[in-house]
């Protein structure tokens, strides 16, 4: 098995393994969080730095190990580079240890992905309020094709979840647009439980529901605190609720 070699490989476990790509992978995500939302370009894009332009070189582009040695600067002009791409990079470590903690071997893999997908999704909604179908409709694909090769004969399951899934926040979104006259969730969210649904299955589908709704509640309170109002109108991006959601259902449910 591909785990098995990976595991022989210099004699590390794979959640070290995991570890040692995750910043990479947390690298990656960082840039599709920030460009797809935006309509930039992805694939043929160089990286440049924000404040110059002036393009990135192989050695500066490093995770971790680039921002340290610059001292968090731009070798060209000196500007700092901020702290979005290591806080990235850390998370994305973060999801593989905790992925590791409970999954070893083909699953931990697998499970990786799907957190690393789901971090780059929660980023790209909370700054721009946009769930991107560049991000989306991968991670549901790759749900299906994980759950194919993991577990083929849970394959119908899980395709019937993801319609399910979508075809119902569809129609809480049509309803709450019918009710109240404007949008009160967004199609990506759809996509994204279609998603969840396409990992987790028809069973834990509505624990995905539960627990997003109830961290969206706690998240609007928080919300609310911080900006001293509560308003029926304020802007809650419910993706990071349901990136979430799906992320403690698989790992737990």
């Amino acid at each position: 098995m591909y785990s098995d070699f990976i595991t022989n490989l210099l004699g590390l476990p794979d959640w070290a393994w995991a570890a040692l790509v995750a910043p990479f992978a947390g690298s990656c995500m960082g840039v599709l969080a920030r460009r797809l939302p935006a309509g930039r370009k992805v694939g043929l894009a160089r990286s440049a730095c924000d404040s110059c332009g002036a393009t990135l070189g192989a050695r500066e582009l490093v995770p971790l190990l680039s921002y340290v040695v610059q001292r968090g600067r731009c070798r060209h002009c000196n500007a700092p580079i901020g702290l979005f791409a290591p806080a990235m990079e850390l998370a994305a470590v973060a999801v593989a240890l905790w992925a590791g903690s409970v999954f070893v071997g083909n699953t931990l893999w697998i499970s990786c992905v799907l957190g690393w997908m789901l971090l780059a999704l929660a980023v790209a909604d909370w700054t721009s309020y946009r769930l991107p179908d560049g991000l989306t409709l991968p991670l549901l694909l790759i749900g299906l094709g994980a759950t194919a090769w993991l577990w083929p004969d849970a394959l119908t399951d899980h395709a019937l979840a993801a319609a399910l899934g979508y075809g119902l926040f569809r129609g809480v979104a049509w309803l709450y647009r019918r009710l109240r006259g404007r949008d009160g969730l967004g199609g990506g969210d759809a996509k994204l439980l279609a998603a969840s649904g396409a990992w987790v299955g028809l069973a834990a589908l509505p624990w995905v529901i539960l627990v997003a709704a109830l961290a969206g509640l706690a998240l609007g309170l928080a919300l609310a605190v911080h900006r001293r109002r509560l308003s029926a109108r304020m802007a809650l991006p419910f993706g990071p609720c349901l990136a979430l959601a799906t992320w403690l259902v698989w790992l737990y449910g």
